[in-house]
């Protein structure tokens, strides 16, 4: 194997390694969604059980502190609709490191069976 060879193999596959740890990032940051999402899904779904003159309360640091009901319920709606578009945002790019990872493993497989064909020669 020549050295030229070897630091294209140690590169790819350090590149390779990269972009593992790129994707389990995101993975780890669609679960964090995920559970918001469906955190948020049923605070969602108990405002709509409660009465429009019902009280509701947002804690802020320590403190309870009285909130208006449609208020309340509209921030939750933003909020799900901002999580649903980064849900997406991160589907999208969780496909494109996995299609990137394979790519990169298709290269270091053809590089290697070159090194051992050149070996074997």
């Amino acid at each position: 194997m020549s050295e030229q060879q070897r630091k294209k193999l140690e590169s790819e596959t350090m590149a390779l390694q990269k972009l593992q740890k790129e994707y389990s990032t995101l993975v780890a940051s669609r679960q964090k969604l995920d559970s918001q999402l469906q955190e948020n899904t049923l605070v969602s779904n108990e405002f709509k059980l409660l009465d429009d003159g019902a009280r509701v309360y947002k804690m802020i640091g320590p403190v309870l502190v009285p909130q208006d009901k449609a208020e309340a319920s509209a921030n939750v709606e933003k909020r799900l609709e901002y999580i649903t578009e980064e849900l997406g945002r991160i589907e999208k790019r969780i496909t494109q490191q996995a299609k990137e990872q394979e790519e990169k493993s298709v290269s270091i497989f053809k590089l290697q069976m070159d090194i051992q064909g050149i070996s074997k020669a």
